[in-house]
């Protein structure tokens, strides 16, 4: 599916969403950077206390990766928000963000 819906797609479905329940006035940048912050802890809720094998195992079993994604889901959800709310063109500043890490971080001079 990812192939087939664009972020404008998903931006438009989440801005309808909040709109249909007249949230706008709490989908402000506080409350939603807040709100990203609380559903990323709720991702690392999943693997707090297992080493990286385990967490690994873990998301072979289909009902704990469902629960990992509707958490990742609430996570862009309210970064998608967060866009709406800022008018920040996230497609524009992924692009500039990964030019500057380009330079940061060179090819070269990675030893990963």
């Amino acid at each position: 599916m990812d192939h087939e819906t664009t972020l404008q797609d998903l931006k438009t479905a989440v801005k309808n969403f909040i709109a249909d329940r007249n949230w706008e006035s709490f989908h402000n940048p506080k409350n939603v950077a807040m709100s990203i912050a609380i559903e990323a802890a709720e991702i690392m809720e999943h693997f707090q206390w297992v080493s990286i094998p385990e967490g690994c195992e873990k998301m072979q079993d289909p009902e704990f990766k469902a629960e990992v994604a509707d958490e990742l889901a609430d996570v862009m959800i309210y970064c998608l928000s967060f866009t709406i709310a800022t008018g920040i063109d996230v497609s524009e500043a992924i692009k500039k963000k990964l030019d500057r890490n380009e330079l940061r971080f060179p090819v070269k001079d990675t030893d990963a």
